[in-house]
């Protein structure tokens, strides 16, 4: 397959499809679109096992197509059981959940997570869903990964106006850069190769050092082809609103 354009949506889908590993028990949260198609990706382009639960229930499952929603029931067809919501809590603080996806409105440079305010606790500017499962998830997984469609000071802060989650953060995709904790920090691990190092520090809140990153490797033809069958419309690209600007 030749190579294609690399969108900020297939760069964030494929990076975090890169994040699992085999054996693993691998787990897409609510709102999670982007996560569920890195896993249902990773189940067709790699040559390895591993296992999925996705927050509608399903355990390793074969949904017919891919639904808009990563709570549609249809990601519990053909499944091996059925998780509930204590399940999936359980699972992870006795220590059985290797990589958890979970999402943020604000991720600070020790991969601590907001998703409660923005502003002031008192007289929030926006009152976020809150914590739910990944005040549970993120201090108690094995590792956890986040993503944002957007890579902005806006989102990537140095303070963040409220620490709902913190503890187990292993990785941060954008449209523009992955990054992984080191040493308790995030650090950058590559960028998009149609951007700079330079431009990457400057729409970055908090501090990053560059040393050590380079331009992220290109998509291989197996993940192409994985996730170009999975959005054979480009309909999730489209929903998903992701630009590298």
């Amino acid at each position: 397959m030749p190579e294609e354009r690399w969108s900020g949506f297939s760069y964030i889908v494929t990076n975090l499809a890169r994040f699992i590993r085999p054996n693993e028990v691998t787990f897409s949260g609510v709102n999670s679109n982007l996560p569920m198609m890195a896993c249902l990706l990773a189940k067709d382009a790699y040559d390895f096992y591993f296992t999925y639960i996705n927050v509608a229930g399903g355990v390793d499952p074969h949904p017919t197509k891919v639904p808009i929603s990563s709570s549609d029931p249809m990601l519990a067809a053909g499944t091996q059981s059925i998780f509930s919501n204590e399940d999936f809590y359980d699972l992870c603080t006795r220590g059985g959940m290797d990589l958890c996806f979970l999402g943020a409105a604000q991720i600070d440079g020790e991969g601590q997570t907001n998703v409660s305010v923005i502003g002031d606790w008192h007289a929030p500017k926006v009152r976020l869903p809150g914590g739910g499962g990944g005040a549970v998830m993120l201090p108690t997984a094995r590792r956890s990964c986040t993503w944002r469609t957007e890579h902005s000071p806006r989102v990537l802060v140095e303070q963040l106006d409220f620490v709902t989650a913190s503890g187990g953060m292993h990785g941060l995709v954008t449209p523009i850069a992955v990054f992984v904790k080191r040493d308790g920090r995030l650090v950058l691990q590559s960028w998009h190769p149609e951007k700079t190092l330079d431009e990457v520090i400057a729409r970055t809140g908090f501090p990053i050092d560059g040393k050590g990153a380079t331009p992220t490797p290109p998509p291989t033809a197996r993940e192409q082809a994985a996730l170009a069958a999975l959005d054979l419309a480009g309909a999730f690209e489209e929903a998903a609103h992701v630009t590298l600007d």
